[in-house]
């Protein structure tokens, strides 16, 4: 049976879709999201540039923060948590409202223009929310991946889960749902189960439209995002100390 939550994000889901809250057609909101990306990038992600070390959101208006400032989107929120462990890492947010599997498919190279350390991938809910052929998702993600490991070859790639209600189908919204995993399986990728876990039909958690996180709505997925990606972090940290000292120790010698 379905939870009363999942109907109610149905619902938001068709609603957001109708009235193109997520529609690449929205120039303004892709303007909102730059704009907000470049703000983000102020003193403290500085700070965090000089140690050389990257994590890149990339991704929808889910990653842009469409609807809220950009310290209360979750991608800012991680960077808080990066920081209060002084792991040293400057968090970079890519994400663009509307933006489909295929729109990241011709963007990313753009994008990777530097290398990065950790490549957080979130896209593929406005294919969903269209109906779009899950082959095309499928080509368009393995290809982002693909692209991000030809630039960025030691990059950790972290692939964030999506669902969509099955207004389009019982059958097409559970293979939707199992793309993620089988990607994240091929691809030897850590996966973030569901983004929007505890998060999607809550309607105090989401904008009037029903799709977008309000400021509350961020903060649990920034623990959501946090609970994977930390541990990598950490790990990342702990790899590049060891390095470290096996090379002060052979300058010693």
């Amino acid at each position: 049976m379905l939870s009363m939550n999942f109907v109610r994000l149905s619902f938001a889901l068709l609603f957001a879709f109708a009235t193109g809250a997520c529609s690449s057609d929205s120039s303004t909101d892709a303007t909102t999201a730059q704009s907000k990306s470049a703000t983000a990038k102020g003193p403290g992600l500085q700070q965090r540039s000089s140690a050389g070390k990257s994590v890149l959101f990339f991704g929808n208006s889910l990653t842009a923060g469409y609807g809220v400032e950009p310290e209360e989107a979750f991608p800012a929120l991680v960077g808080k948590k990066i920081d209060s462990l002084a792991l040293g890492y400057e968090v970079i947010n890519a994400g663009l409202s509307g933006e489909t599997t295929a729109g990241g498919r011709s963007r990313v190279g753009w994008v990777l223009r530097q290398p990065v350390d950790v490549f957080v991938l979130e896209l593929g809910g406005n294919d969903g929310l269209r109906g779009l052929p899950l082959t095309d998702t499928r080509r368009n993600l393995q290809a982002i991946i693909d692209t991000v490991r030809r630039r960025s070859p030691n990059a950790q790639i972290v692939l964030a889960g999506m669902q969509i209600p099955p207004n389009l189908g019982a059958s097409y919204a559970a293979d939707f749902k199992a793309l993620y995993r089988e990607i994240a399986d091929k691809n030897e990728l850590v996966l973030i189960p569901f983004l929007l876990e505890g998060v999607g039909g809550n309607r105090r958690l989401n904008q009037p439209d029903g799709i977008h996180p309000t400021p509350a709505g961020h903060r649990i997925l920034a623990r959501t995002v946090w609970t994977v990606l930390q541990p990598l972090l950490e790990a990342q940290a702990s790899a590049q100390q060891a390095a470290d000292s096996a090379a002060l120790v052979t300058q010693e010698g």
